[in-house]
């Protein structure tokens, strides 16, 4: 699928997305398709599903999660009847989920911020009022740019930079790269993004850099190499395919240990930040 234009299309500074990355881009994008392969890029067209997968996804597993959403979505079949739910039994839904608590209370804050929204937009275009939640929102993010679309979900409750991001690339398929601490730690260590930038600059900082067909693989290749081999606490250093180009190889915080090719890739989605 190609991607609708460059990643938040230059931001605030009005620099665009270039049309060749930088040639040390360019090496660590190939470098670590040859490794891991070319990920499949299929968006599933469904936003709110997204927004809430994404905050069953923080600080558990993929399968947890995954778990999670499908029994949400069996006990409550529409987002109204979740939305106006008891808190307690929408927390029973996602208990293997984990913090199920504080994700239930989240999930229906929002439900609840876009039916507010929802009902305000009737006042002015009265068929609004006959949209299901999943179209208002939709709706909301596709009449808007990237940049703005982002900046609207990061302003509903508990929305955080890289659950908004996930929602626009794995959503909508438009090109945002979301940052979760693998993505920040590893572009980094590799010189992509500088040392004090942070993981929420890193953001726009990272889409700009990135062509937008690139944006999707280079996502997931680097949680990939950042769960597998440039690990947070001693990075299997020795055998990197990127050893030569990274500058924090032979630092005091790396390690020779080899990397293992059995290494367990997670969630790819990794927490909020």
């Amino acid at each position: 699928m190609s991607p609708p234009g460059p990643s938040f299309e230059g931001a605030e500074s009005g620099a665009a997305v270039p049309a060749t990355p930088s040639a040390h881009l360019a090496r660590v994008y190939r470098r670590l398709l040859a490794v891991y392969g070319a990920p499949q890029w299929q968006p599933s067209g469904d936003p709110l599903g997204e927004l809430v997968g994404t905050i069953l996804s923080q600080h558990t597993s993929d399968v947890n999660s995954e778990r999670a959403y499908a029994q949400l979505r069996t006990a409550f079949p529409s987002w109204e009847a979740l939305r106006l739910a008891p808190t307690e039994q929408v927390a029973a839904a996602i208990r293997c989920g984990g913090l199920a608590n504080l994700k239930a209370r989240r999930i229906q804050a929002v439900l609840s911020e876009l039916r507010r929204q929802q009902a305000e937009a009737a006042a002015g275009r009265a068929e609004v009022a006959t949209w299901e939640l999943d179209a208002f929102l939709a709706a909301e993010l596709r009449r808007r740019s990237p940049l703005e679309a982002w900046q609207y979900l990061r302003r509903l409750p508990g929305v955080g930079p890289k659950t908004a991001a996930c929602v626009l690339l794995f959503g909508l398929g438009w090109p945002v790269m979301p940052v979760d601490t693998h993505v920040h730690r590893v572009a980094r260590r590799l010189g992509l993004i500088g040392p004090k930038v942070s993981a929420e600059e890193a953001h726009v900082v990272l889409g700009q850099m990135t062509p937008p067909d690139w944006v999707y693989a280079l996502h997931v290749l680097l949680i990939r190499h950042g769960r597998q081999v440039c690990l947070a606490q001693r990075p299997r250093c020795l055998g990197c395919p990127l050893l030569d180009v990274c500058r924090y190889a032979g630092s005091a915080g790396a390690d020779g240990e080899p990397a293992s090719a059995s290494a367990a890739a997670g969630d790819l989605l990794g927490d909020d930040l």
